[in-house]
């Protein structure tokens, strides 16, 4: 994986401003860092980060199957899937049926805000965390 001196600067701020998340408490629908951020929360830092705000997210709930809907929301807010995914892109992980959970690569590894540990953390992904997609910013190429 690239070191991030060799990223665009809008990558490098993607992971800058995720980073500053960075052990805040988990919070479903959280959206401010030091106060609760969930895996929506730290994609939105990501991309304000990277200067591109993304729309209003629509409202979602954690359990159900909304495999679909992540999809098609993260469409219409811009976001492609790409096959090799880089640092500042957003991985899609199915952590049970129907369950998604998003992440920032990095080049650490992978950013996001952990349920189960309570607070957003940076380290390597999961090996038993089935990948689904990867998604690139807008303008993130």
């Amino acid at each position: 994986m690239p070191s991030e001196h060799r990223l665009s600067r809008r990558r490098q701020a993607a992971i800058i401003a995720a980073r500053a998340g960075l052990g805040t408490r988990f919070r479903a629908q959280g959206r401010l860092v030091g106060v609760g951020l969930d895996c929506v929360g730290v994609a939105l830092l990501a991309a304000t980060g990277a200067g591109v705000p993304l729309g209003p997210v629509p409202p979602y709930a954690l359990g159900g199957d909304h495999a679909d809907l992540l999809a098609a929301t993260l469409r219409q807010l811009g976001l492609r899937r790409v096959r090799r995914p880089r640092p500042a892109d957003l991985v899609e992980y199915a952590l049970a049926p129907g369950h998604r959970h998003l992440a920032l690569l990095t080049d650490r590894g992978i950013l996001h805000a952990h349920a189960g540990l309570g607070r957003v953390v940076e380290g390597p992904g999961p090996d038993d965390w089935p990948v689904v997609a990867c998604w690139a910013l807008p303008g993130l190429r």
